[in-house]
């Protein structure tokens, strides 16, 4: 049993947690843990303060998903964490509400190729069918992008919808060009946040480094089955199901490209001053989606924070120290910690000019 008293007021850091995905990537993930010679390799992803296990067709045996962190220094499983206290984690609101469970997932994505064209459930079809509370409504928040990649891009929701019969065929034929002339590049750059709500088709573009904000669940239906040599197994394609039930949670709407401006993507909104200098501002709202919050701060002097609910923090650019319970922490970029609900002493010091750290919350 994890001794709690001593771990009350301490920053929870986020150590890498490489997950195995079944698209090729996580050469920035290597060079970020100081390995000498940084790859890609199918561990393309860093699941950060995770409770979701992760589920892979043929790794089923392998445990993976679920978070170690470090706090005073001591490794802790992050479930087991939480579940230590949940109220002084969680937050009492949000355990009466969802129990111990964050209700969110945060990842580090570094594509080497064009993922695979996918769906995710809605929360509601989720609700309905698979008697699940979370589907896998997500978001990215575009962090870098690799060097030899001159148009950086995402695919999201059809500007031509095809027939779904059509599709469908499409989808049995494996007719890849069929289904990309479907969709209309978006171009993004550092910076950007892209909204992609449960049943909207999308695939990401090349050799995008991002974070992935999330539902806590890893459902998905692919369009297409083979990426890099790598053929999804039957099971892994519809999740178990057919081909019917995978269109079944598809959004064949119509987006056209100069919708998507005002449908996917999100601008920062709701400055709030946090000192003279220092501000936090919205990336996503409750006016955007039930499912998660996320923020953003600017750090350019000293201040102190303390919130009634959890955050999981991704430091985006610069340097900062963090202080809580007596202790500093210098983070540098893609640093990552965890504020617990009950933390009332937290103290943020830039260590470089034009520090920003991303907040990623659970439901409000």
């Amino acid at each position: 049993m994890v001794s709690i008293k001593p771990l009350h007021d301490q920053l929870v850091l986020l150590p890498q947690n490489r997950v195995w995905r079944t698209y090729p990537g996580g050469a920035t993930l290597d060079r970020l843990a100081g390995k000498p010679a940084p790859d890609d390799s199918h561990f393309s992803e860093d699941w950060i303060g995770s409770m979701t296990r992760a589920v892979n067709r043929g790794r089923e045996s392998v445990q993976e998903g679920v978070s170690q962190v470090l706090v005073s220094d001591e490794i802790h499983d992050f479930k087991a964490l939480l579940e230590s206290d949940p109220t002084y984690f969680l937050g009492a609101d949000h355990v009466e509400k969802h129990g111990v469970s964050p209700m969110l997932l945060i990842k580090f994505l570094d594509s080497a190729i064009r993922l695979h064209f996918q769906c995710h459930p809605s929360n509601e079809f989720a609700r309905r069918v698979l008697n699940s509370p979370s589907g896998k409504t997500e978001a990215y928040h575009i962090l870098s992008v690799r060097e030899d990649v001159t148009d950086p891009f995402i695919y999201v929701g059809f500007q031509r919808p095809p027939d779904q019969n059509d599709l469908r065929h499409w989808i049995e034929t494996q007719d890849i060009a069929a289904l990309e002339a479907c969709f209309d590049k978006i171009p993004v750059k550092p910076g950007d946040t892209y909204f992609i709500p449960g049943g909207t088709p999308h695939a990401l573009g090349e050799g995008l480094f991002m974070v992935e904000i999330q539902e806590p669940t890893d459902f998905a239906i692919r369009f297409e089955f083979e990426r890099a040599g790598y053929v999804l197994p039957e099971a892994a394609r519809f999740m178990g199901r057919d081909v019917d039930f995978g269109l079944s949670m598809v959004d064949q709407s119509a987006y056209p490209l100069e919708s998507v401006a005002t449908k996917f993507a999100c601008a920062p909104s709701d400055r709030t001053a946090l000192s003279s200098e220092s501000w936090q501002e919205t990336l996503i709202g409750t006016d955007k989606t039930s499912c998660f919050r996320v923020g953003q701060t600017h750090v350019a002097d000293s201040f102190s924070k303390s919130s009634d609910t959890f955050s999981i923090n991704i430091v985006t650019a610069g340097e900062v120290e963090v202080s809580a319970g007596g202790k500093t922490h210098h983070l540098k970029t893609y640093d990552k910690f965890f504020t617990p609900a009950g933390l009332t002493d937290l103290q943020i010091t830039p260590r470089t000019p034009s520090a920003r750290i991303l907040e990623c919350l659970p439901p409000a």
